[in-house]
């Protein structure tokens, strides 16, 4: 999915009263009574839970991105384990963890680091496979800020592997997307991968 595509995406509005529906008809179909005092509110607090959890897909992750001139800075900038809850499109269950996300500024243009957050936020908050979001996430900064290099790294536990089919808990996915010199360069990767793994290259500790 490209940047247009989101941005087309963040123009459709949820549906409260078709979300109540589909869960009351979901909860007559595993042979549940919509009407039952535990569960007689439970369509609408869905609902309005749906709004939250998946509320990315209102969001245009692009908008906030606002771009700064800082012709001082020219090395890597990494956030390591900015906290991440998305909802797997294939069995509509969360898959929770963090992501790692690194870039060399190019002509000093770089970005606030909350907005990388938020950026990895609202892509998160919609119906999503760990695989595009860790793409989405590194073709958005990459498109915003035409940088030297990007490297996005995933990692993430999916309950449709721990409480169903294999059910393996605690098995944890990890998912890359490197643009730039982070492909290009293996020396540029390896730092990367270091300072990600809590260690600091060759004469650059502190």
């Amino acid at each position: 999915m490209d940047i247009k595509t989101q941005k087309k995406n963040s123009s459709k509005k949820m549906n409260q009263k078709k979300i109540e529906q589909a869960v009351r008809l979901l909860l007559e179909g595993v042979g549940e009574d919509p009407e039952r005092p535990g569960l007689k509110g439970t369509p609408q607090r869905v609902a309005r839970m749906m709004e939250d959890i998946l509320g990315g897909t209102q969001t245009d992750p692009v908008k906030d991105l606002e771009v700064f001139q800082d012709e001082r800075h020219d090395e890597m900038v990494m956030i390591r384990n900015i906290p991440l809850y998305s909802f797997c499109e294939h069995h509509l269950l969360p898959f929770a963890g963090v992501a790692h996300v690194a870039y060399i500024p190019k002509e000093g243009r770089i970005i606030g680091l909350s907005k990388i957050a938020r950026l990895v936020d609202t892509l998160a908050r919609r119906l999503q496979v760990q695989e595009r979001l860790t793409k989405q996430v590194a073709d958005i900064l990459n498109a915003t800020l035409n940088p030297l290099g990007v490297m996005v790294v995933i990692e993430a536990e999916h309950l449709c592997m721990s409480m169903r089919g294999i059910k393996k808990p605690k098995a944890v996915t990890i998912t890359s997307a490197v643009r730039g010199s982070f492909r290009t360069n293996p020396a540029t990767r390896a730092e990367a991968m270091m300072l990600l793994k809590g260690g600091f290259p060759s004469g650059k500790e502190t």
